[in-house]
């Protein structure tokens, strides 16, 4: 079988976490690649959502990334509750 190669620049820290990743499922980031191609073939796109997050997404997101701004529970009744479960 003929092989073609791609060449891709990745920050190392990203790669080393996905090569971890597949490592415990048991695949290699070759395998991964070629997975993810024949599905992009076979699903004529890409094989998962791609979408634009709304407001209330992106304002999660951007508190989630100051953690001192989030609220703190001292029991599960309490977070259920501030939830309304």
């Amino acid at each position: 079988m003929k092989t073609a190669v791609i060449t891709t620049r990745i920050e190392p820290e990203v790669k080393q976490e996905a090569e971890a990743i597949l490592a415990q499922l048991g695949l290699t980031m070759s395998q991964a690649m070629t997975l993810y191609i024949k599905q992009l073939i076979l699903r004529r796109g890409l094989p998962f959502s791609v979408d634009i997050p709304n407001q209330e997404t992106v304002e999660a997101v951007q508190e989630s990334l100051e953690p001192e701004n989030l609220p703190g529970f001292d029991n599960l009744d309490d977070l259920f509750e501030d939830l309304e479960i």
